[in-house]
C-alpha cells in the first residue's frame, strides 16, 4: 500500500496535460524553499564568520587578562614583586608588564593623528602575549637600534599610511597624561621622538589605524614613571574562553587592591550586539521558508481541488483515509525536502564561493576589511530541521482536508 501512495503522489506531484499549470506551481512552491535556506544559510554562515573573526583578531592583538591597581589610576607600582604572583595562578601561561595611553601622534606637526601608544618588552616571559610580540621575538619586527638613535616605533599600517611615513622616518608623540607647566603658567604636553621601524597589519579597522607600540622603558620615560611602575599586567591563558574563572583566581591571589579585566568583558557590547544580529536576521529569512510553506499548502488545495473525482473514485476503490492522508502528505513532504535540498546545495555553494572570492568591506563600518564567512554544522542541521518541520507542518490541513472528502461526493464533484 505504501508502494501505491507514493505512486499516486509522485503521479500529482508531476502533474502532466491538464496539470501542467500544477506542475508551475509546484515548482514554485519548491524554488521558494530553495531561496529560503539558501538565503538563510549564507547569512548565518556570514554572521558566524564576522563573530569568529572578530574574535581571532582581538585574541590575536590583545592579552586574554588585565591586571591593574585600583587606587592608582591605572598605574601598578612595584610589578616585579606582583608578576610572578600572577604567573604562578593555575591556567596562566603568560604575563608581562605594559604601559597604554592614548597620543596623538604626527610627523612634521602639519598633520595630527589619535593614536593609542602601548610600551612593551617582548624579552619578559616565556612566551608572547600578541602577534605583536610574536614577531618581535621572531626578528620579523624589531624597534631598534635606529640609525639616528632614537627609540624606534611600530605602526598599524592605516596609521602609517595617514601620516605618509616609512620605515626609517622620525614621528613626534605627545602624550596628555603628562601634562607640565612652564615658567609663564601655561600647560603643555610632553613629546617624545620616535623612529619608525616598522609596520604592522592585523585586519581590524580600529588597530591598524591607531595603535603604535615602542619599547617599554620610553614609554614609561613618555609618561613619567618610574621604572618600577606600568599600567598594568597582560596576561594570557591556556584556554581564553576560561579567561573569567582564571581572573577571578587572580583577583582572589592577589586581593581587593586590583582590579581584573578579561578580553570577553571589554569587548561584550560587540559581541552581544553580534549575536542579537544573527538572531534578528535568522528570524527575518526564515520568514522566507514560512512564505515558502503557505506555497505548499496552496499548492496541495488546489491538488486537491483538481483532483477531488480522482480522490473519490480511489476511495471508492478501497483507499482508506489514513492513505489518502499520506498521499498528500507524501506530496507535501517531497516538495520540502527538494527545496529543502537545493537550497542546501546552493547555500554550501554560495558560502564557498564568498569565502574563495571575499567580498571587500569598509573597514570603519564593520571593523574588518573582507567579508569573512564561516558556517557551524549546528546552525546548517537547524537550519535543514527547520525547514523540514514547517514543509511536513504545512501539508497536515490540506491532507486531512483531501481526507474528509466523500467518495460519492468527490466523483460527483464538477
Amino acid at each position: 500500500m505504501k508502494r501505491l501512495e507514493w505512486y499516486i503522489a509522485r503521479r500529482y506531484l508531476a502533474s502532466r496535460r491538464k496539470g501542467r499549470f500544477l506542475s508551475l506551481i509546484t515548482l514554485i512552491a519548491v524554488g521558494g524553499v530553495a531561496l529560503g535556506v539558501t538565503a538563510l544559510i549564507t547569512v548565518i554562515a556570514v554572521m558566524t564568520g564576522l563573530q569568529r573573526d572578530l574574535q581571532a583578531k582581538i585574541l590575536g592583538s590583545n592579552p586574554h587578562i588585565y591586571v591593574f591597581d585600583h587606587g592608582g589610576a591605572l598605574r601598578l607600582g612595584d610589578w616585579r614583586n606582583v608578576l610572578p604572583r600572577v604567573s604562578r595562578v593555575p591556567g596562566v601561561v603568560a604575563a608581562s608588564p605594559y604601559v597604554s595611553t592614548n597620543v596623538a601622534v604626527t610627523k612634521d606637526a602639519t598633520w595630527v593623528q589619535p593614536g593609542v601608544l602601548w610600551g612593551l618588552d617582548p624579552s619578559i616571559g616565556e612566551q608572547p602575549l600578541t602577534e605583536i610580540e610574536r614577531d618581535l621575538r621572531s626578528g620579523a619586527l624589531a624597534f631598534g637600534p635606529t640609525p639616528g638613535g632614537l627609540p624606534g616605533a611600530i605602526l598599524g599600517r592605516g596609521l602609517a599610511q595617514r601620516l605618509n611615513v616609512l620605515p626609517g622616518d622620525t614621528i613626534i608623540v605627545a602624550a596628555f597624561e603628562n601634562i607640565r607647566q612652564d615658567a609663564f603658567g601655561s600647560f603643555y604636553p610632553v613629546t617624545f621622538q620616535f623612529e619608525v621601524t616598522g609596520t604592522f597589519r592585523t585586519g581590524m579597522y580600529e588597530y591598524d589605524n591607531g595603535n603604535l607600540y615602542v619599547e617599554l622603558g620610553p614609554a614609561q620615560a613618555l609618561l613619567g614613571l618610574p621604572a618600577d611602575t606600568v599600567t598594568g599586567l597582560a596576561v594570557n591563558v591556556a584556554d581564553p574562553w576560561a579567561a573569567r574563572d582564571v581572573g577571578s583566581a587572580i583577583f582572589f591571589d592577589l586581593g581587593q587592591r586590583y582590579w581584573i579585566q578579561d578580553w570577553m568583558d571589554l569587548n561584550m557590547s560587540l559581541f552581544s550586539a553580534l549575536k542579537l544580529e544573527k538572531l534578528a536576521m535568522a528570524v527575518i529569512l526564515f520568514m522566507i521558508v514560512l512564505v515558502a510553506a503557505f506555497n505548499i499548502v496552496s499548492t496541495l488545495i488546489m491538488v486537491v481541488a483538481d483532483k477531488t473525482r480522482e480522490i473519490g473514485i480511489l476511495k471508492s476503490m478501497g483507499l482508506t483515509r489514513r492513505a489518502v492522508l499520506r498521499v498528500f502528505m507524501l506530496q507535501g513532504m517531497a516538495i520540502g525536502i527538494i527545496g529543502t535540498a537545493l537550497g542546501a546545495v546552493g547555500g554550501l555553494g554560495l558560502v564557498a564561493a564568498l569565502d574563495r572570492y571575499g567580498i571587500d568591506l569598509p573597514g570603519d563600518v564593520y571593523f574588518i576589511e573582507t567579508l569573512p564567512v564561516a558556517l557551524d554544522p549546528i546552525d546548517f542541521g537547524l537550519i535543514i530541521l527547520a525547514s523540514t518541520v514547517v514543509a511536513l507542518v504545512a501539508t497536515i490541513y490540506p491532507a486531512r482536508q483531501a481526507a474528509r472528502l466523500l467518495p460519492v461526493e468527490a466523483i460527483r464533484h464538477d
